[in-house]
């Protein structure tokens, strides 16, 4: 059975990868860097965003939640969330060079209708690049 905020998919589709579009922030240096820079809040989430000094046009993205979203189950299913908007939003709306951090919010990622996190994402990455 798929979960009601799964995407429709035809049978010969490919499960969906971040991966496959996006680099993805692994190292805690990176997600520090990404805290001291540019955030803007949405209801469903907060995003940091800062720009890269190397020479890569790559669109980086990390995923966040602390242990105030929940237990090991609500952080992951947040997370997963915020792994499916961002690979179908960043690739539209991100920037090349670009690092964005998507941190979970309590109950709010989770429960949050599917397209309404999509659109809080749009919204937020407008709001980051309208002043850079």
């Amino acid at each position: 059975m798929t979960p009601p905020e799964a995407p429709a998919r035809s049978a010969g589709d490919r499960p969906p990868a971040v991966s496959l579009c996006l680099d993805i922030i692994r190292k805690r240096a990176d997600f520090l860097r990404a805290a001291r820079a540019r955030r803007q809040g949405a209801e469903s989430m907060m995003v940091q965003a800062r720009f890269r000094d190397d020479d890569s046009d790559a669109v980086r993205v990390g995923f966040t939640c602390s242990k105030k979203v929940g237990n090991a189950v609500a952080r992951n299913r947040a997370k997963r969330r915020l792994r499916e908007a961002a690979r179908l939003v960043l690739p539209h709306a991100g920037r090349p060079g670009w690092d964005y951090v998507l941190i979970g919010r309590r109950g709010a990622t989770a429960e949050r209708p599917f397209e309404a996190l999509k659109a809080d994402l749009a919204h937020a990455l407008r709001k980051l690049h309208r002043d850079a």
